[in-house]
């Protein structure tokens, strides 16, 4: 485990990277927020868990777009992508 969003989370880091893989073919292409079928609270929790974190969230982009909307730390967002590098994290 890495850090305390780790600890905090339903779903550890590299699980949301192999879902995110899964969904989006390759890293760097958005991927609705609602595709990684969890609840809104659940969605809302997990990603902000990750986003409060330095060391991950800077391997996360968000953004708002047409699509159903979620509050991650008090923000609108419906898509997120992910950075390759975030691998170094593991």
């Amino acid at each position: 485990m890495y850090g305390s969003a780790q600890a905090r989370s339903p779903m550890q880091l590299r699980e949301l990277v192999d879902k995110y893989l899964s969904l989006a073919g390759s890293f760097g292409r958005e991927v609705p927020l609602e595709k990684f079928g969890l609840d809104r609270a659940e969605t809302e929790r997990l990603f902000s868990t990750f986003d409060e974190d330095y060391h991950i969230s800077r391997y996360f982009h968000f953004s708002c777009d047409a699509g159903t909307s979620y509050s991650i730390n008090g923000f609108p967002q419906t898509h997120v992508s992910l950075d390759d590098s975030i691998r170094e994290v593991f």
